[in-house]
């Protein structure tokens, strides 16, 4: 079980579940396709009795893409966003944990930014407003105009 289902009220329902855009990986593999090109040209530049300092340079970035693909993957798997009858709930992080609860009730609006690669591929950042100006972004979330649509309907049926 996770976050969502762990902190439900007694007799909330789930109603939609958004996640992560798998577009968190685009930063680790354009570093980890520069580190191949560095080391393919190092390869070929690369002279039987002398080490080339270009050796250094693949390695680099390949650490690099290590390190943000690690960062990248557990943002995937650790993040929870979540439309109940009553709420919106959402969860990042695994150490550190941010965790955000915003009745349905007290939601304003909700934004969505989408950049051109983000409107290509359906992902974008939403902003939850709710009441007191309390705004909250969330990065990188797949279908956000599904989820908008989800939450806007659902606030528009609590009211009738």
């Amino acid at each position: 079980m996770g976050y969502v289902e762990d902190n439900l009220m007694e007799g909330e329902q789930i109603l939609y579940r958004a996640k992560l855009h798998w577009a968190v990986f685009i930063l680790p593999g354009l570093i980890f396709l520069i580190a191949f090109m560095f080391g393919v040209f190092a390869l070929m530049g690369r002279e039987d009795t002398t080490t080339s300092s270009l050796c250094c340079i693949p390695v680099f970035f390949l650490i690099l893409a290590l390190l943000t693909g690690i960062d990248s993957l557990v943002s995937y798997l650790t993040t929870e966003f979540a439309m109940t009858d009553r709420r919106i709930i959402a969860k990042t992080g695994f150490i550190r944990r941010r965790s955000v609860d915003l009745l349905l009730t007290k939601v304003e609006s909700i934004g969505v930014n989408q950049p051109i690669f983000g409107r290509l591929f359906d992902f974008g950042t939403i902003t939850v407003t709710g009441t007191g100006g309390t705004k909250e972004p969330f990065k990188n979330i797949a279908q956000p105009l599904e989820l908008r649509h989800r939450v806007t309907t659902q606030i528009s049926s609590n009211k009738t």
